[in-house]
């Protein structure tokens, strides 16, 4: 599937900003099953600096300064991406989830570094006995991964409920827990914590979903969302994604900008300003089929 998307922020300010310093990951990533096509940043005002780099994840980053004063700051990115969609695994190709946190203990060759970045405490993400309890629930003895990480993305999907109004940006997982609440960030930061308190390794990954309208309604430019869920590693087959926030392994409708250790590695945008005063936010996210 091919999609365009369209993904604008605009900070406005009640008074003149001089400068600001900028850091954004707006670029989807290619990977085994995605394409980036095309990728045009918009920024206004003019910066007078762009500079664009990996970060150490292999994401695309984009860092840029405005200094000029300004009370308004608007940044759009436009891709064109391909997705494939990618038949799952069967759970009797997984092992027991035992083998795998075994196998993290024991490994320390090059290809395994990479996985084990994944399997420690991180900013938003401590390692807590309350989401190692959580997990286990899931996570019973002998069982193999696949089954149960299939069950935890499950539990989160139906005993947490969607509320923008109940989390902030930094809450952490242990309060999620509590409250049965949150957003995407929430659940991907909480089921990310569950799995590495058991001992296994998992990444927090942003991007996009498309989102279909209800039946007979007209699609609503700018009513997609940026969006987060979570990859998981398998010895058997590699980086598996799940999504709690829907209950689905994420195939053809998630687009994939990059992926980190939690959302401050891939957060779309982030910077520091001088002055402004009061200021607002305004984000909204197009994904079109092509």
């Amino acid at each position: 599937m091919m999609y365009r998307v369209r993904h604008s922020t605009t900070y406005s300010y009640d008074d003149t900003v001089p400068v600001c310093q900028n850091e954004a990951h707006l670029k989807p990533r290619n990977a085994s099953a995605q394409k980036c096509l095309s990728n045009q940043l918009h920024i206004s005002p003019q910066p007078a600096t762009l500079v664009e780099r990996f970060d150490y994840f292999g994401n695309h980053v984009a860092y840029f300064t405005i200094q000029e004063g300004h009370r308004k700051l608007a940044i759009t990115a436009e891709s064109v991406v391909t997705v494939t969609e990618v038949a799952s695994p069967s759970v009797e190709e997984s092992g027991p989830w035992e083998n795998t946190t075994a196998l993290l203990r024991t490994y320390h060759d090059g290809m395994h570094l990479d996985v084990k970045h994944f399997c420690f405490a991180s900013p938003f993400i401590p390692l807590l006995d309350s989401l190692a309890d959580y997990a286990r629930v899931s996570f019973t003895p002998g069982r193999r991964q696949l089954e149960a990480a299939l069950d935890l993305t499950q539990r989160i999907y139906t005993e947490f409920r969607f509320d923008p109004q109940a989390t902030v940006i930094n809450t952490p997982p242990d309060e999620v827990l509590r409250k049965k609440r949150g957003v995407c960030q929430d659940f991907a930061h909480l089921m990310i914590g569950c799995l590495r308190s058991i001992g296994l390794s998992a990444r927090y990954v942003s991007g996009y979903l498309l989102t279909n309208p209800p039946p007979g309604k007209p699609r609503l430019v700018g009513a997609d969302v940026s969006h987060a869920w979570v990859s998981i590693y398998f010895p058997e087959f590699g980086w598996l994604d799940f999504d709690p926030t829907n209950g689905v392994i994420p195939s053809g409708r998630h687009i994939t900008i990059g992926w980190g250790r939690d959302y401050g590695d891939v957060c779309p945008i982030k910077g520091v300003f001088i002055g402004g005063g009061r200021h607002a936010m305004n984000v909204t996210v197009d994904v079109e089929p092509v």
